[in-house]
């Protein structure tokens, strides 16, 4: 499965060649490190594509309700930024080799009594509380996940060379994504075959042994990644409030991303509902329309990166706000799998692409070494109560909204997120500045009154910017 993986390509030699370190040894221990690194975000996408993306398909296959979906999606939303919390604080006492090791196996090792809640299931054992197990045991995963991730996130930031970081994160999620994009269909036909047979819970359980196996898998090149010397200071200062109250920059991006993520959360836990239970797709045409928006997501994600790099962040966030908005309109009209594609699915990975490609390199411009870890942490609580909150006010509609509208629940609060994911953001999106200087975005001429100039103008302006 992964064979191209250990070809390096050319953007990774460039990054590569930017690599300095105070030694030869070192220099060649990060480069071996930003390898391992792609190998690994392969392996772990590998095991979340056989796995979380089936976590809404299961917990409907253990007769849950779409209200107690949104309490999987809003729990998980709180509890994966605020664990963020406690990671950020072991880094004053452990390396982050070891938070990162130690937390990613025990989050591999919560897949096991999962894959057995189709063994009490199928037996009738405790089944009236299975969906809240479910819901139990997915949100330690997703924490112990969350404790992991700032010492991962610091470590990456003194791997990658400051100049190259759209380009390596955009390659890195380009592999990963369509390796993990692979294992996604290729689950889907296993588990509709396993259906066919009146065995889908059995289906269910040996994805996710499979999540277990990849995810152990990443663990053990986790082991062996180089991780530079690094000792995280007490800062004492920067407590979560006053963090967020110093009114600066950051401060507004930390606003931006809670009204964001409460916008986007309203509808988004939702979509697989729809398609199953309303739509009636089967688990392989429902993966391949919600794995769609990854492939665009992956094609542009390269691009993406390097526009970045010399045209700013902010211009992502734009696109990315207006894509978003437009995102859940497309589905209150569309039933047909090609036309959810070929619309809403391509609108969702350019605005996929734009947002996480310019959150993850502002956050890196924005925030110095020391305050890396901790940064990200209260960034991510922001984006946690914006998650759970829109996610429990999305369950909460959809279970109550008939009994005061007569109109679809879920076109209901498609049509409520399209609506506050574009007015939102903008509150605070048009007070964020650029850290770095950026160029100027090259003027593009139109010529309306020649259509082939026109196609010609607007080709030779795309190319220009995504050089």
């Amino acid at each position: 499965m992964f064979p191209e993986i250990l070809k390096k390509e050319a953007s990774l030699i460039e990054v590569e060649k930017d690599v300095e370190d105070s030694s030869l040894r070192r220099t060649h221990s990060k480069q071996k490190a930003l390898e391992l690194s792609i190998k690994e975000g392969a392996l772990s996408n590998v095991s979340s594509n056989v796995g979380s993306s089936y976590l809404t398909p299961f917990a409907l296959a253990l007769n849950a309700s779409p209200f107690q979906i949104g309490i999987l999606s809003s729990l998980t939303s709180l509890i994966g930024p605020t664990s963020q919390l406690f990671g950020s604080k072991l880094l004053e006492r452990k390396s982050r080799k070891k938070i990162v090791t130690t937390f990613v196996l025990l989050e591999s090792l919560m897949w096991l009594p999962i894959l057995a809640l189709s063994y009490f299931f199928i037996n009738n054992i405790f089944s009236s509380y299975l969906s809240y197990i479910l819901i139990a045991l997915y949100t330690i995963l997703v924490g112990l996940g969350g404790i992991a991730y700032p010492a991962w996130f610091s470590w990456m930031g003194d791997l990658v060379p400051e100049k190259d970081r759209g380009k390596y994160f955009g390659l890195r999620t380009k592999i990963a994504g369509f390796v993990g994009l692979f294992a996604a269909i290729t689950s889907a036909f296993l588990l509709d075959f396993f259906k066919t047979k009146g065995l889908a819970l059995l289906g269910f359980s040996i994805l996710f042994a499979l999540a277990f196996t990849f995810r152990f898998s990443a663990f053990i090149l986790f082991k062996k990644q180089y991780c530079p010397p690094f000792k995280q200071k007490p800062l004492k200062e920067l407590s979560f409030f006053s963090f967020i109250s110093r009114k600066d920059n950051y401060s507004r991006f930390m606003i931006f991303n809670a009204l964001f993520y409460f916008s986007l959360m309203i509808a988004s836990p939702f979509f697989a509902v729809y398609m199953l239970e309303s739509l009636k797709f089967s688990y392989t045409t429902f993966i391949i329309v919600a794995m769609s928006s990854s492939v665009f997501y992956l094609i542009l994600s390269p691009m993406a990166g390097k526009f970045a790099d010399r045209f700013g962040n902010l211009k992502l966030f734009y696109i990315s706000t207006v894509s978003f908005a437009l995102y859940p309109i497309f589905w209150i009209f569309l039933k047909s799998p090609i036309l959810l594609i070929i619309f809403p699915q391509l609108i969702g990975g350019i605005a996929n692409v734009a947002f996480l490609v310019a959150f993850t390199k502002f956050t890196y411009d924005s925030l110095s070494q020391q305050e890396r870890a901790t940064g990200i942490s209260y960034t991510h609580v922001m984006i946690g109560i914006g998650m759970f909150l829109g996610s429990l006010i999305g369950g909460f509609l959809i279970k109550y909204s008939s009994l005061f509208l007569s109109l679809n629940a879920f076109f209901f609060i498609f049509a409520l997120s399209a609506i506050l994911r574009l007015v939102l953001p903008l509150l605070f999106l048009t007070t964020l500045k650029d850290v770095k200087k950026t160029e100027k975005l090259p003027p593009i001429s139109i010529e309306f009154s020649h259509p082939i100039k026109l196609i010609y103008s607007e080709m030779s302006w795309f190319k220009s910017i995504t050089k």
